[in-house]
């Protein structure tokens, strides 16, 4: 339960909790368990302290700082956090729905099994961070740093991930069913079996990713770049890769029934034993490409 002197102190307001924190550097924080809903702390510093399931859900907390704090099953539904910072704060089963973070850093920080469904997390730095089975969807994540951020199954449906930086993060496992990927990077990207069917990834950067194994069942892929990427045993059926650079691309045993390569680049790609039937290749160059033991009836090429 919450120090009864500290939740007093809190409530004087940001500018005199700092005056009382600077003077008091030793005093480890226990709020736990208060009900601050709605409250205004625009700028609070609440780092290092212990917050876990504490309420504040509508509150204005722009700016505030919660480094290294413990904020488990805290909640932020429909709180202002605008550019607030969480660097390494543990959030394990926070719930932040429509939670508005724009321009908020949760650097390395954890947040296994938070819901974040609906929240705005637009330029929000979470390199690093562990999201693994987090709910993020229809959340708008577009110019978000997921740079090495651990993902797996994390569930991404309908979210808005354009021109966001998902490099080297670990997807594997995760649903990203229709998501909004158009111009995102994804270099070195793990999604060893994730779900990206009917996902937008048109101009997606995603070099020497491992896209192994994974649903991408319709999913929009043209002119994205898929150099060296490993696509073996995935489904691509009826996906778009229309102009797509496949250069050294791995599609070993991948399904490719009715998919749109007009245009591709698969110069020196690995096509041996995928399924190939009724795929478009107009105009595509397969110069040293592989097709030992593909299936190729009716396939255009």
């Amino acid at each position: 339960m919450a120090n009864l002197e500290h939740l007093a102190r809190l409530k004087q307001g940001a500018e005199r909790w700092l005056a009382w924190r600077t003077d008091n550097p030793e005093v480890e924080i226990d709020l736990s368990e208060a009900d601050l809903s709605g409250i205004s702390l625009q700028g609070i510093d609440l780092s290092r302290a212990n917050l876990r399931g504490v309420n504040f859900s509508g509150a204005d907390l722009a700016i505030a700082c919660f480094d290294y704090a413990d904020l488990s099953n805290a909640a932020f539904d429909q709180a202002n956090l605008v550019n607030a910072s969480f660097i390494e704060a543990e959030l394990t089963l926070a719930t932040l729905t429509s939670a508005t973070l724009r321009g908020a850093t949760l650097r390395a920080s954890n947040l296994i099994g938070a819901d974040l469904r609906n929240a705005n997390l637009c330029e929000v730095d979470l390199s690093a961070a562990n999201l693994r089975g987090t709910s993020l969807g229809y959340t708008d994540l577009r110019g978000a740093d997921l740079k090495e951020a651990k993902l797996e199954r994390a569930s991404l449906s309908y979210a808005d991930l354009r021109m966001a930086n998902l490099s080297q993060a670990n997807l594997s496992g995760a649903n990203l069913y229709e998501a909004e990927m158009i111009g995102a990077y994804l270099y070195k990207t793990e999604a060893q079996s994730a779900n990206l069917s009917m996902a937008h990834l048109t101009s997606a950067h995603v070099l020497a990713a491992d896209f192994s194994n994974a649903n991408l069942t319709g999913t929009d892929l043209r002119w994205a770049n898929l150099g060296d990427t490993n696509l073996a045993g995935a489904n691509l059926s009826r996906a778009r890769l229309d102009g797509a650079n496949l250069r050294r691309a791995i599609f070993r045993t991948a399904t490719l029934s009715n998919a749109n390569l007009t245009g591709a680049n698969l110069s020196k790609a690995d096509l041996r034993e995928a399924d190939l039937r009724d795929a478009n290749f107009s105009y595509a160059n397969t110069s040293l490409a592989d097709f030992t033991g593909a299936i190729m009836s009716d396939s255009i090429l």
